[in-house]
């Protein structure tokens, strides 16, 4: 039997949308939101309709009948803590998200809003596969530094795991006997320790780490205090600062890497210091992640859309090589795929299927 899939990724600057059937996509698009668009809407969750007619315009633009869909899958967000697996949407999910119960904002909480909307119109069941919060840290990397505040498991780890199979297939290595530090470089950043199958350890690109075009990354905390009470800036507008108007797009006014390269190229020094303070910091955050290991590293692997510019993956590179000789570079992010492929293996039986609770 062949199954069609609707994929929805709503990401920080983009929504990408697809139709799977069954693990080939016959439909794609990757619907791209610049900052301007994005400054209308105070909160993400009130881009919800806005996102949802995105993709519905797009099925209609593309003549796709919705009835031959045989299920909805959106990339699961930050929720509570769970673990890895296919998740069915449930009332619970939705509850949850509209009454704030998740630990932190971010576009991908409406992949599962959007998803659950269409499904429910045309009888079929939504999903959500690897959701940002899947939580497999050890004890030793929950401290802060600070007792009433705990680091959160919050990754790219729809995208992480499966390039971490894939480098382990290229291997010819069982993925739960490999170490890898993994670097995914998108509109957020973030570094993750995966030891023997499971990722111990990760940055969260909302809260610390390197900087990433959108995101400010780790920040002096002092002057972070006095900024929040010097009565300028309201408790959002300090969020919006941190999570939407942060890094590239703070010194620069943009969050194109390609559009920085360009400026370097005609001569922009200031542009080219700032792309290498990026560089700096996501290294000195893999140097990081490699003593989670101890140094027993079996590969470094680099992927997300930034990994596409072999200028900025070569001189990220330039500063980790000794760390590890063995370099995977997976270009660009295959959450979509994996996505349609969870579900899939749900819908064929291949595996059960998990509930929100």
């Amino acid at each position: 039997m062949d199954y069609n899939i609707l994929v929805i990724n709503p990401g920080a600057g983009s929504t990408r949308i697809a139709v799977y059937k069954n693990s080939e996509p016959i439909l794609e698009e990757n619907i791209r939101h610049n900052a301007d668009e994005l400054k209308q809407f105070p909160k993400i969750i009130d881009q919800y309709q806005w996102r949802k007619e995105k993709v519905i315009n797009f099925l209609k633009d593309k003549n796709f009948e919705l009835k031959k869909l045989n299920a909805v899958v959106g990339r699961g967000g930050p929720f509570k803590p769970l673990t890895s697996g296919t998740y069915l949407v449930n009332e619970k999910l939705i509850k949850d998200i509209k009454n704030g119960n998740y630990q932190s904002e971010h576009p991908s909480l409406l992949g599962v809003m959007i998803a659950k909307e269409i499904a429910d119109g045309i009888g079929v069941n939504a999903y959500f596969v690897d959701p940002v919060s899947v939580d497999e840290f050890w004890e030793l990397s929950r401290f802060s530094g600070l007792k009433e505040i705990n680091r959160k498991a919050l990754s790219h780890a729809l995208n992480v795991r499966m390039v971490a199979k894939r480098a382990a297939k290229e291997m010819k290595k069982p993925y739960e006997e490999c170490n890898f530090v993994i670097v995914h470089l998108g509109t957020g950043i973030t570094v993750a320790a995966h030891l023997k199958g499971k990722q111990v350890d990760s940055s969260n690109a909302n809260e610390d780490g390197p900087f990433s075009p959108q995101r400010t990354g780790s920040l002096p905390t002092i002057p972070l205090v006095e900024m929040c009470f010097s009565g300028k800036y309201t408790e959002s507008e300090i969020k919006k600062k941190l999570l939407r108007e942060g890094g590239l797009l703070s010194y620069l006014g943009t969050d194109d890497i390609k559009e920085v390269e360009k400026r370097i190229g005609h001569g922009d020094k200031y542009a080219e210091l700032i792309y290498n303070a990026l560089i700096y910091q996501v290294a000195k955050e893999v140097g990081a992640y490699a003593v989670v290991l101890k140094g027993e590293i079996d590969a470094i692997i680099i992927t997300g859309g930034i990994a596409h510019s072999e200028k900025f993956v070569d001189k990220l590179k330039s500063w980790i090589a000794f760390l590890c000789p063995k370099f995977f570079v997976f270009p660009g992010e295959g959450e979509m795929e994996s996505l349609a492929l969870g579900v899939l293996r749900v819908l064929t039986g291949e595996e059960r299927v998990k509930e929100y609770k």
